[in-house]
């Protein structure tokens, strides 16, 4: 069966540009030749840093108020390797795989109770010979200051003290680390064994010189240093020195603006995604408001039509009406030529006794008129 491993280091401030660079794939040439470059598009991160390594443990001190005197001896930052080996890897294919970081993830969140807010980075690499990921998170213990006010403190070797407070010895942190990582993910649905532990032994000091040849090779080096002058001593005395400048020179000249001109791509980027998103909305809009606009001029070529219709439809009763009425206007004037009556007389008289006009619009007029009269009268019997 596969085994669960997790291993730890311990970082210090200077070191964190070079694991940065490393775990982030900022590098154009590595050392490990077991690096793919051409499979390192398949890499992602569980947690991205806004910035470097060291902007971003900056940024998480502050944002979070976190105690703890940081100096440059001080381990600032613990980095845990998590993997397993190829075949447990190949048997659980790709989304299990995911599935196994996201849940180391978790437990690196949940564990000794950092909280996931104190991790600096999670970036599982598919570009080497076998899964793995790089967890980067900031050893902080909540605990209560002098006051008693609860606080959470930057504090490396308070980290690995065991749950009674007393310090673990001989690296028995890292055996409860490895069982508490075993137990969690068999919990959940991985089936690991925990690690072997190593059974190497420690050499003496005596041993160490022996199978090296310590002394020998410390004699020889004495020899050599009686045989270089004092200029040329001076001058390997200041090589550290110069690789040191030359190392911080490469960093204010190179790397530092590089890493500036990335962060201000990085944000134009972020502006331009934001920019398209409102284009995109507008023209999304402008769609709605096109097809919005053909519907009405549908709308308005379908009520010309009718009203042309209606035009017509009106036009055709007003030649009913007229003919009507001039039907009616030369009927009168028959009956009374046949009955030797006056028209004019004639009409007065039919208005009169039925009290009607002949006059259309009139004619209206007085029935309105009296419509209104009789809704006034059933108001009134209503109250």
């Amino acid at each position: 069966m596969s085994c669960a491993i997790i291993r730890n280091e311990k970082y210090k401030r200077a070191n964190l540009i070079g694991i940065y660079r490393h775990n982030e794939r900022r590098n154009k040439n590595y050392s490990n030749k077991n690096i793919d470059r051409a499979k390192s598009y398949l890499n992602y991160s569980l947690k991205e840093p806004i910035g470097t390594y060291e902007r971003e443990f900056d940024r998480i001190r502050e944002d979070y108020n976190l105690k703890g005197q940081v100096k440059e001896i001080s381990n600032i930052a613990c980095e845990y390797i998590i993997t397993s080996d190829n075949k447990f890897f190949d048997v659980i294919g790709e989304k299990e795989t995911e599935r196994f970081f996201k849940t180391s993830y978790h437990f690196v969140g949940n564990y000794k109770n950092l909280g996931k807010q104190y991790i600096l980075s999670a970036k599982v690499h598919m570009d080497e010979d076998t899964p793995h990921m790089h967890l980067l998170f900031i050893p902080v213990v909540h605990t209560l200051d002098k006051s008693g006010n609860a606080i959470d403190k930057i504090a490396c070797s308070e980290f690995w003290k065991s749950d009674e407070g007393k310090y673990w010895k001989d690296n028995s942190s890292y055996r409860h680390l490895q069982d508490d990582f075993c137990k969690y993910m068999n919990d959940n649905g991985f089936e690991l064994e925990r690690g072997i532990p190593s059974d190497r032994k420690h050499l003496s000091v005596e041993q160490f010189k022996e199978i090296t040849n310590y002394n020998e090779i410390k004699q020889n080096l004495k020899e050599m240093e009686n045989n270089v002058s004092d200029t040329e001593m001076e001058e390997l005395k200041n090589i550290p020195k110069l690789i040191l400048n030359r190392d911080k020179e490469i960093e204010t000249k190179i790397i530092e603006p590089l890493e500036n001109q990335n962060d201000l791509l990085l944000e134009q980027n972020r502006q331009m995604k934001t920019d398209l998103l409102k284009i995109t909305n507008s023209v999304s809009r402008l769609e709605d408001y096109s097809n919005e606009n053909r519907e009405l001029r549908k709308e308005n070529r379908e009520l010309r039509h009718e009203n042309n219709d209606l035009k017509e439809e009106v036009s055709t009763l007003q030649r009913i009406v007229e003919t009507i009425k001039e039907t009616a206007y030369q009927f009168i004037i028959w009956i009374c030529d046949k009955f030797s009556l006056s028209a004019e007389s004639a009409v007065k008289e039919f208005e009169k006794e039925n009290d009607r006009s002949f006059n259309p619009v009139e004619q209206i007029e007085r029935e309105d008129i009296q419509l209104e009269e009789e809704q006034e009268e059933e108001d009134e019997w209503d109250m």
